[in-house]
């Protein structure tokens, strides 16, 4: 068996108006995910308050415990939505910049028939992607230990296709 090869190339023209299609879908997801936390997290301050105010507490609706447990909690929906950012939706920013994407050359660990959804799959032996679906031509084409070259971007790795 023969290294594993890595090397990079420039992204197809339709391969990044894809990924730029899916960063703007996904940043669009991140402004709805963290204004829905905004508008909860006012709305437990505010419920917070009332409950206090039903319990008999005096200065039930006090403007420094409203805001600090507002504040709080924005923190916390900031600071997660800020990680899932810099976790997934950055590096696909980060490959639009580049325009790359990684071409590598591995081996076939084993393969596996799916009857639940009738589908065809290859293990591979790369630490970047566990498995791939193949068509039924190709699984029984190719046999364990063949090399398959696959596609994916540079930082997000995400999967583009293989051949």
């Amino acid at each position: 068996m023969s290294e594993e090869l890595l090397h990079t190339e420039p992204l197809e023209a339709d391969e990044l108006r894809f990924l730029e299609l899916k960063e703007e879908k996904e940043r669009s997801q991140y402004y709805k995910v963290f204004s829905i936390l905004m508008v909860v997290s006012f709305l437990f301050s505010f419920s917070g308050s009332w409950y206090r105010a039903y319990e008999g507490a005096p200065n039930a609706f006090s403007a420094v415990r409203f805001f600090l447990c507002t504040g709080i909690l924005l923190s916390l929906s900031g600071g997660a939505v800020y990680f899932t950012y810099r976790r997934d939706l950055h590096k696909l920013q980060t490959d639009i910049k580049g325009k790359t994407k990684t071409i590598e050359i591995t081996h076939i660990k084993y393969k596996k028939y799916m009857p639940q959804n009738k589908s065809y799959h290859f293990y591979l032996q790369t630490p970047n992607k566990m498995s791939i679906e193949v068509t039924q031509a190709e699984f029984y084409t190719l046999n364990e230990g063949d090399e398959v070259t696959i596609e994916y971007t540079t930082c997000s790795k995400f999967y583009l296709g293989h051949y």
